[in-house]
C-alpha cells in the first residue's frame, strides 16, 4: 500500500511539473520554496506540541509533498531525483547504525549517540580532506537555522572536543557574570556596548539550557505560549471591568497579572 501510494504521489507530481500542469507549481525553484519549506516545518512543531495526531499527520504530509517537490526539480535539471535521495538516506542510517547493522554494539542512547557524532565527524572530516584546511569544528550548522537553536548546535559542537563547563555552576556564574557586564554597559549608557553584553548574556543562557539537555529554542517557545495565554486572560479581566486595556496603568495591569498568574 505504502509503495503505491508513494508511486502515485510521484507521479502526481510529475503531472503538475508537465507542460500541461499547473503553472504555479512549473514556476517555483528551490530558492523560491524556502519559505514554504520552513513553514510547514514549524506547523509539525506545532502540531506535536498540540499532541493533534491528526494535524500532525497533515503537516507530515504537506512536508512529504515538499521533499518530493524539491527532488522533481533536481529531476527536471538533471542533478538528482527521488530515488537518489532515497538511497542516500538508505545508505547514511545504515552505516551511522553500526550497532544495529553492523558489529559495533551501543549499551544505551548516549552511547548510540556518541558513536553516531563520531562517524559524522569522521565523513566530515574526509568530505574536508585535501580542500580546506581552514576548516572548522563549528562549520556546517546552517546559516538560516533560528539563532537559539545555532547557538546550542555550536555549543555542542565544541563541547564534543572538551570545550566546556566541569559543572553546572561554572555555567551558572557565567549567566551572572555575562549579567553583570550588561548592567555595566547600561550604566555606561553606549548603545553598541549594551547590545553586545545583552547578545553574550543569551549564549550563556542558551548554554546553560544545553548543559542542562534541554533545548532552549523550544524553552523559549513555550514560554512565549505562557505568556501569551496569560496576557489573553489579562485582556478578559480588563473587558470585564468595563475598561480598555490601555486606559489602566501599569500598577492595575501589574495587579490582573498576578491574579492570573496565581
Amino acid at each position: 500500500m505504502l509503495s503505491n501510494n508513494f508511486k502515485d504521489l510521484v507521479e502526481l507530481m510529475e503531472t503538475l511539473r508537465s507542460k500541461d500542469g499547473c503553472p504555479w507549481d512549473n514556476e517555483q525553484t528551490h530558492e523560491s520554496l524556502k519559505s514554504c519549506l520552513i513553514e510547514e516545518v514549524y506547523e509539525i512543531v506545532d502540531a506535536v506540541d498540540s499532541k493533534d495526531s491528526e494535524q500532525l499527520k497533515e503537516e507530515l504530509a504537506d512536508l512529504f509533498f515538499l521533499i518530493i517537490f524539491y527532488c522533481k526539480i533536481a529531476d527536471d535539471s538533471n542533478n538528482f531525483d527521488i530515488n537518489n535521495v532515497l538511497e542516500s538516506c538508505l545508505e547514511k542510517m545504515t552505516r551511522r547504525h553500526p550497532h544495529v547493522f553492523g558489529n559495533k554494539t551501543a549499551e544505551d542512547a548516549s552511547e548510540a549517540l556518541n558513536q553516531w557524532n563520531e562517524i559524522k565527524k569522521k565523513e566530515i572530516e574526509a568530505k574536508q580532506h585535501g580542500t580546506n584546511s581552514d576548516k572548522s569544528i563549528v562549520d556546517n550548522v546552517p546559516n538560516h537555522m533560528p539563532a537559539l537553536q545555532k547557538a546550542q548546535k555550536i555549543q555542542k559542537k565544541v563541547a564534543r572536543v572538551g570545550f566546556d563547563w566541569a559543572i553546572i555552576e561554572d555555567v551558572i556564574a557565567k549567566v551572572h557574570e555575562e549579567l553583570e557586564e550588561v548592567k555595566e554597559a547600561i550604566n555606561n549608557k553606549d548603545k553598541e556596548p549594551i547590545a553586545e553584553e545583552i547578545g553574550d548574556l543569551l549564549f550563556a543562557v542558551v548554554n546553560l539550557s544545553r548543559f542542562l539537555k534541554l533545548d532552549s529554542e523550544d524553552l523559549l517557545r513555550k514560554s512565549i505560549s505562557k505568556f501569551t495565554g496569560r496576557f489573553k486572560k489579562v485582556e478578559k479581566k480588563v473587558s470585564a471591568l468595563g475598561k480598555k486595556i490601555e486606559e489602566c496603568s501599569l500598577g492595575e495591569l501589574d495587579g490582573i497579572w498576578n491574579e492570573v498568574k496565581s
